[in-house]
């Protein structure tokens, strides 16, 4: 797993199509959604009062993000951008995407980097992932993106 997340952080475009045909790397990826995000909970940690209830809300925050971004991207996708993707597909190739956001276990900057670099994964995993040009993958991107923080923002305030 840990050589998979590295392939999807490097952008490697062979990996991500094969993630998106492969039924096999579902599981794979779920893991990898809740490892990092578990990580980025223990950097919140740091600087949180309490120790287990920031890495228990960001993991479950980290799933539900990655099935509603998933969903958002492929609606957006394959009806604004006439992408060709399944759900499942999506949600391969998104959860793979977000493997830099281990880096988010160093507070702060190390959030902030891993954020942007999963921004830019996600852009090459939904290209690839739906089969379509940058341009329309960026625009599919930015609007699972900020459907995401408006879930984020909500999950935060009733949490």
């Amino acid at each position: 797993m840990l050589e998979n997340a590295i392939r999807a952080a490097r952008l490697d475009v062979d990996f991500y199509n094969t993630v998106e045909k492969d039924e096999s790397f579902t599981g794979q990826a779920a893991m990898l959604v809740v490892v990092v995000s578990a990580l980025a909970g223990l950097g919140t940690a740091f600087v949180a009062d309490g120790f287990l209830w920031p890495i228990i809300y960001s993991v479950i925050g980290g799933l539900v993000g990655w099935v509603v971004w998933s969903a958002v991207a492929l609606f957006v996708g394959t009806r604004l951008f006439d992408g060709q993707a399944d759900m499942g597909e999506m949600l391969r190739v998104l959860g793979y995407a977000q493997a830099p956001t281990a880096l988010a276990v160093v507070p702060w900057l190390g959030a902030l980097v891993g954020g942007i670099w999963t921004l830019v994964c996600a852009v090459v995993a939904i290209r690839e992932g739906q089969d379509f040009d940058t341009g329309k993958a960026v625009g599919t991107v930015v609007i699972g993106w900020l459907a995401l923080l408006v879930l984020r923002f909500i999950w935060g305030v009733i949490f």
